[in-house]
């Protein structure tokens, strides 16, 4: 029993739980409509929700380029970046 209880806490230490980064449907419908007006678009696999509520987009294909863009919490442009 003891073994069974050791490898079982050994194992929670190798693999930690990982907070739920990704966006819910919702909020991949709200970031589509707020990067549609920056005439931009994102695949929602590279959205990816931050511990403060923020989001944060990777590989956005806008008209004038490839950015890394920040959403806040509400939605809002926080920093673009061209890549």
């Amino acid at each position: 029993m003891r073994k069974i209880l050791l490898a079982t806490a050994l194992t929670a230490f190798a693999f930690p739980a990982f907070a739920d980064d990704k966006a819910t449907a919702e909020q991949i419908a709200k970031i589509d409509e707020v990067l549609a007006a920056m005439k931009c678009e994102v695949d929602s696999d590279n959205i990816e929700v931050e511990d403060d509520g923020s989001f944060d987009l990777d590989d956005v294909i806008c008209a004038d380029g490839q950015y890394d863009v920040k959403l806040n919490a509400d939605f809002t442009e926080k920093e673009r970046r061209k890549e």
